[in-house]
């Protein structure tokens, strides 16, 4: 962790020149040019885009975090040779050296964007300044604290182990809440969950009265009579998205009774008729030929915007990759066993990412949720809906949320089938919570596929079965509950040593 704060002021000077434009010059001392950066409300922004710049990169979000490692250690991707890029991750061989390569980038750069996220918080101050006026000082600082605590909660679920009463008192990680050089202290997962649950009810706070969002919506649209600085929310850990994530970090402790309380609390707000924040897809949107919206981008409560989003495709996902790289669901001969096993209502909105496309000289079931669409209207190119998206906390998770919290089974029902009628799917009848678990499961499988959100949920559940990559007509595997668990970096144990 020394080596990462050392590393701290090159990687966010280096970052601005990539991300943004130059926004300093060249100043005697690192301190100096970082008083020289947040000198007026311009500065603050493009220091905090930087950091959403960054959780692009592909050790990140822009991949392993999302449509690679994570998605396929749930085991969504038919994989029987040990040659494939990815084998070792779906057979838990986490010292491997891709693994272990992987793994501790990832840890590197979420806790470089948490470092960097500290000395945004610091030079935000306890007030508004001057400098950081009203609204632009909550709103900064708010998105600050909710970014921190999610590379934080993200860093817990990845390397910590399960939640449970035996293991949450077990020293386990460091939560970096402050600037400087010194080693933070192995805190226990249930403390490290505390200072999440502090940062984001910090970050509501502050954002409670300033985010537009609440007021005008998503406002994804240039804004004609002045600057976009407090529009396209999507692509922000706004107001909404930081109470989703608030549910999400209940849920992880089982406070079972506050996730359910957060979750429909948010959702009566952004559901209330007339006023809908996040409506589901349509169907023309969901089924359209030439601008399919396959992210149901409308749905969508914080993603990041990537303009490279489809070198991720063409990376995992592109029809022309041979078999040691493509994550597909079958063999590579068109078979649809799997997506039938996941998705056995040919309706079903989800199922059709997965289809059989040709490139001219090869052709192959392959999933299509981050192609890049776009249509040609006349002589202008024509984008589809969320091309740039890259979605990290959405609806439906908070409806799943209030459906495997709530108290009572048919209201439990009530939000499952919720997901389903907007996925245009039949409803469900389970006669029991087990039943509605199961039937949870499912939606939680089909519905997340490309943002790593599958892994995670097994292992809160300690689940002891997952989907098989071995066996291409779909089913599950046993899983142990060690493979959960991932090594703490190489980088990070040297440090303490």
């Amino acid at each position: 962790m020394k080596t990462l704060y050392k590393l701290l002021f090159c990687v966010f000077l280096s970052l601005f020149s990539i991300s943004c434009s130059k926004w300093i010059d060249v100043k005697p001392s690192d301190r100096l040019s970082e008083d020289q950066q947040f000198v007026n409300k311009e500065g603050y922004l493009k220091a905090l885009n930087g950091v959403y710049v960054e959780m692009t990169n592909k050790v990140s979000y822009g991949q392993e975090m999302t449509a690679g490692a994570l998605d396929v250690m749930a085991g969504y991707y038919f994989m029987n040779i040990s040659t494939h890029s990815y084998y070792q991750f779906v057979t838990f061989v986490y010292t491997g050296d891709k693994p272990k390569s992987t793994f501790d980038a990832a840890w590197s750069k979420a806790y470089q964007l948490i470092a960097n996220c500290n000395v945004i918080l610091e030079k935000c101050g306890d007030a508004p300044s001057e400098a950081l006026p009203e609204p632009y000082y909550g709103i900064i600082k708010g998105e600050t604290l909710a970014l921190r605590a999610m590379l934080h909660l993200d860093m817990l679920r990845l390397f910590g182990p399960i939640y449970t009463e035996a293991n949450k008192t077990k020293p386990v990680l460091p939560y970096v809440n402050k600037t400087g050089f010194g080693v933070s202290p192995l805190l226990s997962s249930e403390q490290f969950m505390q200072l999440v649950t502090d940062d984001l009810k910090m970050a509501l706070s502050l954002m409670a009265t300033t985010d537009p969002i609440r007021t005008e919506g998503v406002r994804n649209g240039n804004n004609n009579s002045g600057s976009n600085d407090f529009y396209y929310r999507q692509y922000r850990l706004n107001y909404y998205a930081a109470k989703a994530l608030l549910a999400r970090a209940y849920l992880w402790q089982s406070k079972t009774t506050d996730a359910y309380a957060t979750a429909v609390e948010l959702l009566q707000e952004v559901q209330t008729p007339g006023k809908v924040r996040f409506p589901y897809v349509t169907a023309a949107n969901a089924t359209s030929a030439t601008l399919p919206d396959r992210v149901f981008s409308t749905e969508v409560m914080f993603s990041l915007y990537d303009i490279n989003r489809k070198n991720m495709y063409e990376r995992v996902f592109d029809v022309n990759l041979n078999a040691n790289t493509k994550l597909a669901f079958d063999s590579g001969n068109g078979v649809m066993n799997r997506v039938i096993s996941i998705f056995p209502n040919e309706n079903d909105y989800r199922r059709r990412c997965w289809q059989i496309v040709s490139s001219g000289t090869v052709s192959g079931l392959t999933n299509l949720k981050y192609q890049d669409v776009v249509a040609t209207s006349g002589a202008t190119p024509v984008s589809g809906p969320g091309r740039y998206m890259i979605p990290l906390i959405r609806l439906t998770e908070v409806v799943l949320i209030a459906a495997e919290c709530s108290p009572n089974l048919n209201t439990g029902i009530g939000y499952l089938n919720e997901v389903k009628r907007n996925r245009n799917t039949p409803n469900a009848n389970p006669t029991s919570t087990t039943e509605l678990k199961t039937e949870i499961t499912n939606e939680f499988i089909r519905e997340f596929i490309g943002e790593g959100q599958q892994f995670f949920y097994y292992k809160r559940n300690g689940a002891t079965a997952i989907l098989n990559h071995a066996v291409v007509n779909g089913g599950t595997k046993p899983m142990v509950l060690n493979n959960y668990v991932v090594p703490l970096p190489d980088s990070e144990i040297s440090q303490r040593n």
